[in-house]
């Protein structure tokens, strides 16, 4: 197909600029410490209370899903949350006098946390643990205990969990750049824009479902450029859709040559849904205790319907194993209970299920200073936050459509589709000298959530929660990890700095499949809520013989450890999507060739 764009702008700038993008930060990133802070600097944490009535809240979030139920899609409010799950005011008051008496004062009141603060002396006594000055290797400083934490009967009887005094970061974004440029539009085998995509998976037309009146949010560390959002949507015709900015202690900067990943998320969710309101919240890091403020501003917020989270870590990375003896598993428990309100206020969380494949962290090994490659190969383990059965989690393949270099024509019809991996010649994920590093669609087995009810409507094959649910275009052959790249190998275009680059990873495909829930929230006229409920209905009935097809379910692939296969899998979920069809739209007409009334 014909070139759009002049080979000296932005072809170029998308090879020479891709190959300067900065690493992202690494997970399981521990920070260095420094030394033992003194009694008296000041110090705040949160504590985290786990939601009241559990089996009842889950009671009602599976209610809320079935159509035949008085409770179908009816949303609680974040008050009405509050006065059905939360702890009671009599809970909350002998926590704050016990605090007080030990001379820590309560600040903040949530839902499901108590904002804390007092001097480090103060929080040695009451959690009988030492408090030290800590650096990670960005510059930021942290207070950390470095002793476990202990909790007093009152606070243990309550299930109490204390965040934000860790030295470890578990989490990361998901995009990763490539500098491979194949010769649709440029290739059978992309770089796609948006448009290709809602062509090749039969989104319905712009004219039909455009998102107008829902709201996305994107919770992820890193402003956004007005001007790079200009550039990216004008390509494609269109206009650019409305974006906000929320940001959460300060938020981070807006970084030409680093905020790729908020240029991905905003522009790949507002290209499936440009008519749908776009509100960034913006985090300082991906550090346990910000991800968590951001959830609490959504949830009681309560303004977005769909939120996407192109971040993850590994679930091992939360066990005694890689912790000193410490076992933090508990955390992904707090994540859980902010997934259930947001889900029982009938928000739609969507989260990337990494791009490691089935192999997901390198041994605790492989991060000690001075560490070779005999520290071992990678680990099987999923990523959270996806791995949450109240958070849908989306992999990725290499899709292939129609192209024409000879032709004027923009066609970028569905040909076929594969997500077969590629062992990397080194960890891009990390950066230790850990061997088997793998690049695929993130999936796998739960070590801490059992398996939801949803989950028993198909064949899994496990009694734990298994991701990923489903799955879209992702790309794959990381720039100078993979030589040389095998065919039918995509990526993405996305705009940043006054460059377009080249960018794969689930990091895409999630964002894509919060747009596509943005326009079948149009299509109710409300939320949905947990969208696992339905996305393993249809799988079901389509196993059943259903005359509706929703997923292309046939797809041949590989991540390391597991092989696709017809029906559910570990690589690609239930597959990927017929759009249309998903959100219950056969019948509408779908979006044809790119930059035409029906797909702008």
């Amino acid at each position: 197909m014909r070139l759009r764009f002049p080979i000296t702008g932005a072809i170029f700038g998308l090879i020479t600029a891709t190959l300067q993008l900065p690493i992202p930060a690494h997970a399981i990133e521990k920070a260095h410490i420094q030394a033992r802070a003194s009694a008296s600097q000041s110090v705040e944490f949160d504590l985290y209370l786990p939601v009241q009535h559990a089996g009842d809240l889950d009671a009602l979030i599976a209610s809320q899903q079935n159509p035949s139920s008085p409770d179908y899609h009816r949303w609680l409010t974040p008050a009405e949350f509050h006065s059905r799950f939360a702890p009671s005011n009599a809970q909350v008051s002998k926590i704050k006098q016990e605090l007080n008496a030990k001379g820590l004062r309560v600040t903040e009141i949530h839902t499901h946390s108590l904002h804390v603060m007092g001097n480090v002396g103060a929080v040695e006594n009451a959690f009988g643990t030492q408090i030290a000055n800590a650096t990670f290797k960005n510059g930021k400083r942290t207070l950390a205990a470095t002793r476990p934490i202990e909790l007093s009967p009152t606070l243990a009887a309550v299930g109490a969990r204390v965040v934000g005094l860790s030295i470890t970061i578990y989490m990361h974004t998901g995009a990763h750049k490539t500098s491979m440029l194949p010769a649709n539009r440029y290739s059978s085998a992309g770089p796609y824009w948006f448009t290709d995509l809602k062509q090749a998976y039969s989104y319905p037309s712009y004219q039909v479902y455009n998102g107008r009146g829902a709201t996305i949010g994107i919770l992820m560390v890193g402003g956004y450029s007005k001007s790079d959002m200009d550039m990216y949507f004008s390509h494609e015709k269109l206009a650019t859709p409305t974006i906000q900015e929320v940001k959460v202690h300060g938020g981070a900067p807006y970084d030409p040559n680093g905020s790729f990943e908020t240029a991905l998320d905003i522009q790949q969710s507002g290209g499936m849904a440009p008519k749908a309101t776009i509100v960034l919240y913006n985090i300082p890091d991906l550090y346990d205790s910000n991800i968590l403020d951001g959830l609490t501003k959504i949830i009681e917020a309560n303004r977005v319907d769909v939120v996407n989270m192109s971040f993850g870590g590994p679930e091992i990375g939360y066990t005694k194993s890689y912790n000193d003896g410490v076992d933090y598993t508990s955390i992904l428990g707090v994540y859980d209970d902010m997934f259930k309100q947001g889900n029982a206020q009938g928000i739609t969380f969507v989260a990337s299920s990494g791009d490691a494949g089935a192999l997901g962290a390198p041994p605790i090994g492989c991060f000690a200073e001075g560490a070779t490659s005999k520290c071992g190969a990678y680990k099987v383990t999923i990523s959270t936050p996806a791995s949450s059965p109240h958070v849908t989690a989306v992999g990725g393949t290499n899709l292939v459509t129609t192209s024409s270099t000879k032709s004027s024509t923009l066609d970028s019809a569905y040909i076929k589709e594969q997500a077969y991996g590629d062992a990397l010649t080194q960890d891009i994920f990390y950066g230790t000298p850990a061997t088997g590093a793998y690049w695929g669609s993130g999936g796998g087995i739960s070590i801490y959530y059992k398996k939801p009810w949803f989950q028993t409507l198909v064949n899994t094959g496990s009694a734990m929660r298994t991701i990923p649910d489903v799955s879209l275009h992702m790309g794959g052959c990381p720039g100078g990890s993979v030589e040389p790249c095998k065919p039918d190998r995509s990526s993405v275009l996305t705009a940043l700095g006054g460059y377009f680059y080249l960018l794969i990873g689930t990091s895409a495909s999630a964002p894509d499949f919060a747009g596509l829930l943005a326009l079948r929230v149009q299509k109710t006229g409300g939320r949905l809520g947990n969208e696992n409920y339905d996305i393993y209905t249809l799988a079901a009935a389509q196993n059943r013989g259903s005359s509706l097809r929703v997923y292309h379910d046939n797809i041949p692939g590989y991540n390391g450890k597991y092989f696709s296969k017809k029906g559910y899998n570990y690589v690609v979920g239930n597959g990927t999507l017929y759009a249309k069809d998903f959100i219950h739209a056969p019948n509408v007409p779908s979006a044809g060739i790119p930059q035409t009334p029906t797909n702008p």
